[in-house]
């Protein structure tokens, strides 16, 4: 059972609450809607149910809330807006991705594709699916880790009807298995067919809280639809036995050939037909258009209208909706028992992002689910080795340069730049892109999440850079021989010095786009190395030192508990001598700055407003 209680929301002290001590629940085995106009606050309050908005009151799903529900993915399954993921991935892919994040076996992503019914579309890309397609696929990943409660945000909207009909006949399915559905819309002919319960909402308030029957006898007209090819003659005709008969029915003339009568029945009108031989193709009774909207502070009222010609009689469904509100001014309604005012409950906290259950298997997902990687490490390639050919042929650069391809003109390589670009979109393409959105309920393991992206691009950097300097390589030994190449006396420093160059700044991207949420501020971070930080330190080391660091590594050796090789010695001081020049050093000030604005910002799970 899914139990919202006093449901507040937050927003600036100048602004009225969108959701205003809003209480209501969702029972299991049955299908609650979440009715208003937009606007009215439904997803402010399903957002307020997830922790995800500032705000008061708390949600219940079976007892506890969701911040002490050890894996929420499982107990409940979400839809807010639309599909999340990039558009160039395929549908299996995504989900294959999801199911790392919620920890479930990769092939419940088939499974749940042939419950929606698009196992056909496992190899289309997100970004080709009609809204229909779209829809589903949402709600195969709302499935994912077969959730007891599902909470839908508009998820029948800009749906055709057979698609309704589908949606409809699913979350039937899920309420009989004994799961609790909530799903909000502002179509209450919609709420009325589809829902066990309707909880209608104005203005962040409660108005009513009804079983379906109560809510399409006290809320909705009945009516009966005529579909006949002489529609003006029977409105006629039914006007002059309603005035005739002094009843209050309305004749609306519809679209084409239909009419929609109200206060009568379908006897009345076909017999009247029959009198008057009018032919009638449908006649059919059915829920008609909404009343008025009920605002909290007063009740539905019935009410009667003479009829007219035409269509000018208007017959209001008689009775009123037995409901409460807490708030609400003026003496309560007769029969309706008034509701003390509770005490305020405390502030509920808002859940950050969370990282995925299998942090390394969701990150090569998301990684290779595109062809990103296979893109960039090709233009890389490409570009590096036009730019080495073009320094070997105009000389007066080191070979290490020439193999790195990076001139004096260019802040970085073209392999650290591609680097930074795969670190950037570590983040910053969820943050585009959510694939692990906060509505997941997956739980956080914010640590978990960077070490697996740190580590996955760091391996992808130093890939990078080898395949560009082999291409390099190969390529000035194709065209200028063995001319510009030679056997260098000091390989390791330049080694050490160009994976650290390239971890170095696929580790700043991932850093910065963590931070920034943007693919495009983590790039940036990393152009800002070499332009702004590089001089500030360069000034620095440039100057006289009165103690010099030499002899470092023998005092290091002897610190150590076991003795390594002499060998190592060479290793360790290329490390050094790499961290003393002025584009380590900054690196790593970049990097420590980063990690503890990441710490900052993205490391706290909750937040209390």
């Amino acid at each position: 059972m899914l139990q919202a209680i006093g449901l507040t929301s937050t927003p600036r002290r100048d602004l009225p609450p969108l959701v205003d001590d809003l209480t209501f629940e969702a029972p299991q085995g049955a299908v609650t809607a979440l009715l208003g106009e937009p606007g009215s606050g439904k997803t402010t309050a399903l957002r307020l149910m997830l922790e995800l908005e500032p705000g008061r009151g708390v949600a219940y799903f079976r007892g506890r809330p969701l911040h002490r529900i050890p894996q929420p993915g499982r107990e409940v399954g979400v839809l807010l807006g639309d599909v999340p993921g990039n558009p160039a991935r395929t549908v299996r892919g995504q989900l294959r991705m999801l199911c790392a994040a919620a920890g479930v076996p990769a092939s419940r992503a088939d499974a749940v594709l042939e419950v929606v019914g698009v196992a056909g579309l496992r190899d289309q890309r997100l970004g080709s699916l009609s809204l229909g397609m779209e829809r589903r696929v949402a709600l195969a990943a709302a499935l994912l880790a077969d959730p007891c409660t599902l909470l839908l945000d508009e998820p029948a909207a800009g749906l055709s009807p057979r698609d309704r009909d589908w949606l409809h006949g699913l979350l039937r399915g899920h309420a009989a298995l004994g799961g609790a559905v909530l799903f909000t819309t502002d179509d209450a002919k919609e709420a009325a067919r589809c829902a066990d319960r309707v909880v209608s909402i104005a203005a962040g308030r409660l108005v009513a809280d009804q079983d379906a029957a109560a809510f399409a006898r006290t809320r909705l007209r009945p009516r009966v639809a005529v579909r006949t090819p002489h529609a003006a003659r029977l409105a006629d005709v039914l006007g002059r036995e309603a005035r005739a008969a002094q009843r209050p029915v309305e004749i609306v003339e519809e679209s084409g050939n239909h009419l929609s009568v109200y206060g009568t029945n379908c006897a009345e009108v076909g017999e009247a037909a029959f009198r008057h031989g009018v032919l009638v193709h449908q006649l059919a009774d059915e829920t008609g258009d909404a009343r008025t909207a009920v605002t909290p502070e007063e009740a539905p009222v019935p009410q009667a209208r003479a009829a007219s010609s035409g269509a000018e009689a208007s017959a209001e469904a008689a009775g009123t909706a037995a409901h409460s509100c807490s708030q609400a001014s003026g003496p309560a309604p007769a029969g309706v028992e008034r509701r003390r005012p509770a005490a305020r409950p405390p502030a509920s906290p808002v859940r950050r992002v969370g990282g995925p259950l299998r942090p390394l298997r969701y990150e090569l997902l998301r990684v290779f689910g595109t062809a990103t990687p296979a893109l960039t490490a090709a233009l890389v390639v490409a570009v590096s080795v036009v730019t080495a050919l073009a320094l070997a042929r105009s000389g007066g650069a080191s070979q290490s340069r020439v193999l790195a391809a990076w001139p004096e003109l260019l802040p970085l390589p073209p392999a650290a730049l591609g680097a930074g670009l795969l670190g950037a979109l570590a983040f910053g393409e969820e943050y585009r892109y959510p694939a692990l959105a906060a509505h997941r309920g997956t739980v956080p393991r914010r640590m978990g999440l960077l070490a697996a992206k740190l580590a996955v691009c760091a391996a992808l950097a130093l890939l990078l850079g080898a395949l560009a300097a082999a291409a390099d390589a190969a390529a000035l030994h194709l065209v200028f021989g063995s001319g510009p190449l030679r056997n260098p006396d000091r390989w390791i420093s330049p080694v050490v010095s160009w994976a650290g160059l390239l971890v170095g700044c696929a580790w700043a991207g991932v850093l910065a786009s963590g931070v920034f949420r943007s693919a495009t501020a983590g790039l940036a971070a990393v152009l800002a190395v070499p332009v702004g930080v590089v001089p500030l330190v360069r000034q620095v080391l440039e100057g006289p030192s009165a103690h010099p660091v030499a002899g470092a590594a023998a005092r290091l050796r002897g610190l150590a508990w076991a003795q390594w090789p002499p060998e190592a010695d060479r290793l360790l001081l290329g490390i050094l001598r790499v961290m003393a020049q002025p584009v380590g050093t900054a690196l790593l000030l970049s990097l420590m700055v980063l990690l503890c604005a990441y710490g900052f910002t993205g490391l706290r799970s909750r937040v209390r407003w």
